[in-house]
């Protein structure tokens, strides 16, 4: 009787593969498995984003002071014609609308470890439950706080998320959010005073550039204030950053809080360079969660590794590599001759 292919052996396969992540690969590079076995493996398993916590909830560190970051990638898929799941959407990544697959994840962040964890996932489908991006992050703050009960200050995401309904649903848990605001989302900082306007077109006095100003934007309820800071990216961008922390006086403060957002993109760049998350080229959807869930177990995996090894996630995976060369020099598969 055939030996069936396990949750771990494909992850196994993701894990120890460098370039190629194919089903085609696995089979060809596999004593035990055929390209139909691993197959079935991908059409027959469930694999759901409860698996990840499951597998990283022994080794998030809390803190009082952490971060709940949210953000969100598309695997891309352009040069597909057959696969579920894609879906025209804009990439980030790609600066443009391509054809892709939408993943919306969150990353717990200890600051002062300087340390985060992929706590959940959502695979962005709206055709097939209905769910927007927005829902998707809605259901997993409220999972994080009433499921898993992780403790954290503040949620951290960027303009995509930062809509009424969701900034005021992290009030009512009692939490804060740090969030850029698009250029042209209307505001008022004179006390109803003036018209509303564009918060790029704010006028910021010296004390204001420091310590913020008091705004309120528009569609929130009367007496809804934020505070807001002019937070200086880079040369040619500028964000302009709202919490509903009121006692938050300091500019430095916000960008160093908002700094820890790019974690998530980094959990995005890894995932996609060394696990295989985007590459699945299977057409069912079925096979595509399951593939991409794996990909984020091998992540959290790698992730545990670094910790172990004080490596990054890089020098772990290409040191495979760096140990094929060596066995390679001590005894050459080809060998070299000159005529």
């Amino acid at each position: 009787m055939k030996e069936a292919v396990t949750r771990l052996d494909y992850c196994q396969y993701l894990l120890v593969s460098q370039i190629n992540y194919t089903l085609t690969n696995f089979a060809d590079h596999s004593e035990k498995f055929s390209h139909d076995q691993i197959n079935r493996y991908l059409v027959g398993e469930k694999v759901t984003p409860r698996l990840v916590w499951e597998n990283v909830s022994s080794q998030v560190v809390q803190s009082v002071k952490g971060y709940l970051v949210f953000g969100d990638t598309v695997l891309d898929k352009r040069y597909s014609f057959a696969i579920d799941l894609v879906r025209r959407q804009y990439s980030g990544n790609a600066h443009r609308v391509i054809k892709g697959i939408g993943v919306v994840t969150c990353v717990y962040v200890h600051p002062k470890l300087d340390q985060f964890w992929l706590i959940d996932y959502r695979i962005y489908d709206p055709d097939g439950d209905g769910k927007s991006k927005l829902d998707h992050v809605r259901e997993m703050v409220s999972h994080t706080v009433y499921h898993k009960h992780v403790d954290f200050q503040a949620v951290l995401m960027d303009t995509w998320y930062a809509t009424k309904d969701l900034m005021l649903f992290i009030e009512s848990l009692h939490k804060v959010y740090y969030c850029p605001l698009k250029d042209n989302r209307q505001v008022d900082d004179s006390a109803a005073q003036q018209p509303y306007q564009r918060v790029d077109t704010l006028d910021w006095n010296a004390a204001e550039l420091t310590h913020g100003k008091r705004i309120k934007i528009k569609g929130f309820p009367k007496d809804h204030k934020v505070q807001c800071f002019r937070v200086v990216v880079s040369t040619h961008r500028t964000d302009f950053v709202v919490t509903n922390d009121l006692t938050q006086d300091s500019t430095e403060a916000t960008q160093q809080a908002c700094g820890f957002r790019w974690k998530i993109e980094q959990l995005h760049r890894e995932g996609k360079q060394v696990t295989g998350l985007a590459t699945c080229q299977c057409r069912k959807a079925r096979m595509q969660r399951n593939h991409i869930g794996c990909a984020f177990l091998v992540w959290v995996r790698l992730n545990t590794l670094t910790r172990q090894a004080g490596q990054t996630i890089y020098q772990l995976k290409h040191g495979l590599l760096d140990d094929y060369l060596c066995q390679q020099l001590k005894r050459p598969s080809l060998k070299m001759s000159f005529a």
